[in-house]
């Protein structure tokens, strides 16, 4: 008797375990079907983009009710014709893509709505260790530059025109490279000086192939460098959910402005896997000391117009187009509140 009491409880409690392992399941998988799917295509992997990996990391996203898919597209043209063709809701991608996008007279425009960078990311590096480094040592020298039309390029002329460079005169320029081989090219010997991101710039200094000499961004200063931007249809039908996109934003760019650089590497290090650690650290307390990420996610006026000014200098556009016709601050002014 008491053998079969001993069965029958085991049986009950079995089957109450197994209830409630499914029902927890079964929770999880209805939460996880409750939240809302944004597919975003950022234009490379780069620490440059650090606040964007945090809001993954730490669950804000998730806290905001979408589940972001993440993809690399490696390239601008490439990450809008992934916007363009419905192929992600949300691209990571230079403002300047927005203007040629425009430019083709786009029956649905894309629309810059919450910024993430702030300045160039990009640093000169020099082959050779250079103490006092002046940017006339550039004057008759090879220089590794990136691709024409791109923001990189873009600013990188207008610093050295900024210093009495003519870069099509004054120099070698190389610009034919692609960009994910730019790194590799100058660590083969081509080129004297070269223009890269990090962490390639503090991997290159630790490996003693190239030597940071100045900073793109502090020369540039504040401008739309990379935005999130959308469709200015899926902006309409969606705007809840850009509005929640953008807040996971903003409490990203709060949190790593407020946070140490090497918790902000930690955190962020899983989407680097490749990269040291202390690598990583250093990238992100050089960008936060130049205030390349951006503060908040409103893209203001002022840098629309340094924006353009970039480009018209560089021969990319011919007229000015008005800060509300590609850019809409109303979901950063809101979540910035």
């Amino acid at each position: 008797m008491k053998n079969k009491l001993k069965t029958s409880l085991f049986c009950l409690l079995s089957f109450v375990l197994l209830f409630s392992l499914a029902a927890c399941k079964d929770s999880g998988d209805d939460k996880e079907k409750a939240l809302k799917p944004v597919r975003v295509a950022e234009v490379t992997r780069s620490i440059f983009y650090a606040p964007q990996y945090v809001a993954l990391e730490k669950g804000f996203f998730t806290k905001e009710g979408l589940k972001v898919d993440l993809q690399t597209t490696w390239g601008g043209d490439k990450t809008m014709t992934a916007l363009l063709s419905g192929g992600a809701d949300v691209a990571l991608v230079g403002s300047e893509t927005s203007i040629y996008v425009h430019a083709q007279e786009s029956r649905d425009p894309v629309i810059n709505f919450a910024q993430l960078t702030q300045t160039d990311g990009t640093f000169l590096i020099s082959r050779k260790e250079i103490k006092d480094f002046n940017w006339d040592m550039l004057k008759d020298s090879t220089f590794l530059g990136q691709r024409k039309g791109g923001m990189p390029q873009m600013v990188g002329e207008f610093v050295l025109k900024k210093h009495g460079i003519d870069p099509q005169k004054d120099l070698d320029l190389i610009q034919n490279i692609d960009f994910a081989n730019i790194a590799s090219a100058f660590s083969s010997g081509t080129g004297e000086f070269v223009q890269l991101f990090e962490p390639q710039a503090s991997m290159f200094e630790k490996e003693g192939k190239g030597y940071i000499v100045a900073s793109f961004g502090q020369e540039s200063g504040h401008i739309p460098y990379t935005t999130f931007m959308a469709k200015q249809s899926y902006i309409k039908d969606n705007q809840d959910t850009i509005e929640k996109f953008t807040r996971a934003i903003y409490k990203a760019q709060q949190w790593v402005q407020e946070t140490d650089s090497a918790e902000v590497a930690k955190i962020i290090s899983p989407y680097f896997e490749d990269t040291d650690t202390s690598i990583i650290t250093l990238a992100v307390e050089r960008y936060k000391a130049q205030e390349s990420f951006a503060l908040d996610p409103i893209l203001d006026k002022e840098e629309w117009a340094n924006l353009q000014d970039i480009m018209k200098e560089a021969g990319e556009i011919e007229s000015l187009i008005d800060h509300q016709t590609l850019v809409d601050t109303s979901f950063a002014e809101e979540v910035s509140k």
